[in-house]
Order: structure tokens, then sequence, then C-alpha cells
């Protein structure tokens, strides 16, 4: 029997995706610097940094305007 924690885990938390980029060697080495300088790893540096991106465009008015006009012309086609 699972415990109710176990089962909030299993059922709320998405597993992680793996996903791959290619960066042009300058940029590699521009990341692997900052994340030693910051003594973190590579990985969590990229995921702080989308995680930035992400808010910053949440927040940005014609993004909004984009993602609402994106949802419904996608209604549009569920409608038709």
């Amino acid at each position: 029997m699972q415990h109710y924690t176990e089962r909030w885990h299993t059922e709320l938390v998405k597993p992680a995706k793996a996903m791959t980029i290619r960066l042009s060697a300058e940029q590699a080495e521009q990341l692997e610097l900052v994340a030693a300088v910051d003594d973190q790893p590579v990985s969590d540096v990229i995921r702080a940094a989308i995680s930035k991106h992400v808010e910053t465009r949440r927040k940005d008015e014609a993004f909004q305007k984009g993602l609402r006009e994106r949802i419904s012309r996608a209604q549009d086609l569920l409608d038709s």
C-alpha cells in the first residue's frame, strides 16, 4: 500500500524530460565557465536560464496576445 506522500509524488510530479540542444563552441565554453564560477552543474544553470526566460515571456504583453491568438485558432479548429 502506498503512503499518501508517495501517491502525491507519483500523481503530481511529472517525470523529467531529457532534451538535446546544440551550442556553438563559444556558447558552450561560456556556459561551462558560468557554471564553474557559480559552482553549479551546467544543467542547473540551463534550467535557471530557461525558468527566467519563460517567466519574462509570460509577463510580456505581446507574448500574451500571441498566445491568446494561438489558443483561439486551435479552438476554431476543434469547433469546425
